[in-house]
């Protein structure tokens, strides 16, 4: 069953297409100041239903990773990368880490929180 999200004002809104197992909470400065809780997905499972005009992209250090944002209030939505497992990129396996804070009619309360030491680990 999809799921809807959407940014403060609502005029960023996606839906991905179940809900999460768990969330992960990473502490490196970009997501520690965020303050979002991440769910990850293929981007098979995302749709952005607002238009792209309507989000902002943010680059960090290895300017691999793009982090969006609303362009119009700010929050933080969606975050679209290669993945890490390994510690190396893999253009092969993209995902898309969705902040799941945003999600409308959901209890985050009932899925789990993993932490990612981000601010050791890059």
């Amino acid at each position: 069953m999809p799921i809807e999200a959407s940014c403060h004002c609502g005029e960023t809104v996606f839906e991905v297409t179940e809900a999460p197992s768990s969330v992960t909470r990473c502490t490196c400065s970009l997501c520690a100041k965020r303050g979002a809780l991440w769910a990850y997905y293929p981007p098979a499972q995302f749709r952005l239903l607002s238009p792209v005009d309507n989000v902002a992209t943010y680059l960090w250090a290895s300017r691999t990773v793009k982090h969006h944002h609303c362009a119009n209030c700010g929050c933080g939505t969606f975050s679209e990368s290669p993945e890490w497992s390994t510690g190396k990129p893999d253009f092969d396996n993209p995902k898309v880490a969705v902040n799941a804070r945003l999600f409308d009619d959901f209890d985050l309360e009932a899925v789990p929180v993993n932490t990612i030491d981000g601010k050791n680990l890059w």
